[in-house]
């Protein structure tokens, strides 16, 4: 797309900070919001949909305060969805969102052209997450403005394709919005996700290393302690590929071994779906394999203002070597 459409006005940095399951809440959301990125989180971050309606009007508050205060309007802010049958909130959790009129929705799992006309209806935006060009094909067609491509070394569900391929692949097709996921973690891979055809950067893992996720210490530690081999790619926590950190597997006590194989691990019989799922990631912790060049826990503001310094120097950067090459 040519340009950014008018909800993207108030960012001051073309990022959206991922919404991230378990690490993800209303403090991490607004603060990006604040500092101009987008902020995000997962409807089922919270446990019930009136839990789920309770942060919506939490994050709303808390941005009309800072709004009214400052006098600057603040980013957008979103939610993901999960759309797939094995979720049974998908619709009572969409009734919220379409109540709150949340500016930008996140769907997973499945691209349904009804959730999107109702988030339409409101004039929000709907953007879905692929790891490949049919996924990416459906989605276009059940008429999303945007695609998140996920492509290798992405943390959580991250998908295997190389970034410069899978953007360029998409967009011979896609005109709309491109978000780029998978190892952004400074302001310089923040200007490469542009300079390879994507519109915005989509940032989680180094998001996880911010004073306001939910993230333990021993979890973000872990992070600052990993290297690139570290992350493991594997379908055994969820039943779908995502990448996980090595010290944080042998920890649970699963061997290696059991990494490579593709059935999921059972974490409690006695659990349904979503408590299984949630006391995986609890004590499995994902990472992508940006973790290499994070080192340090920031509060919001100071990492969004550190993004800034290195994606002014990164373009900078290239306007020499335009100078000189072109």
């Amino acid at each position: 797309m040519s340009s950014l459409a008018k909800i993207f006005e108030p960012l001051s940095l073309p990022v959206v900070a991922a919404p991230m399951f378990l690490i993800s809440g209303p403090k991490l959301v607004t603060e990006c919001c604040k500092n101009g990125i987008v902020g995000t989180f997962p409807a089922l971050n919270q446990r019930t949909t009136e839990g789920f309606d309770a942060w919506l009007t939490e994050i709303e508050d808390d941005l009309k305060a800072h709004e009214d205060r400052t006098g600057q309007k603040a980013a957008p802010f979103g939610v993901n969805l999960i759309v797939h049958r094995t979720n049974p909130r998908v619709m009572p959790d969409l009734e919220v969102v379409v109540k709150h009129k949340v500016p930008i929705v996140i769907t997973s799992l499945g691209a349904v052209s009804e959730l999107v006309d109702a988030v339409h209806s409101y004039g929000g935006l709907v953007f879905h997450d692929v790891i490949k060009r049919r996924h990416a094909e459906k989605a276009a067609e059940a008429g999303v403005d945007g695609l998140i491509l996920v492509s290798a070394g992405a943390g959580g569900h991250g998908g295997t394709l190389n970034p410069i391929a899978f953007v360029s692949e998409i967009r011979s097709f896609f005109d709309k919005t491109i978000l780029l996921s998978g190892c952004l973690s400074n302001g310089r891979d923040v200007a490469t996700a542009l300079q390879m055809g994507a519109d915005l950067a989509y940032m989680g893992t180094r998001f996880i290393n911010t004073t306001e996720s939910k993230a333990d210490k021993e979890y973000q530690q872990m992070i600052i302690d990993s290297e690139t081999k570290d992350i493991v790619y594997t379908a055994a926590v969820s039943g779908v590929h995502a990448n996980f950190m090595r010290d944080s597997l042998e920890a649970a006590g699963i061997p290696e071994a059991r990494w490579q194989q593709s059935k999921k691990i059972d974490f409690g019989e006695e659990l349904d779906a979503a408590q299984a799922e949630a006391r995986a990631w609890k004590t499995i912790w994902s990472a992508g394999q940006g973790v290499t060049s994070i080192d340090d826990v920031l509060p919001v503001g100071e990492l969004v203002n550190k993004l800034k310094s290195e994606f002014r120097q990164a373009v900078e950067d290239q306007e020499r070597n335009l100078q000189r090459y072109g």
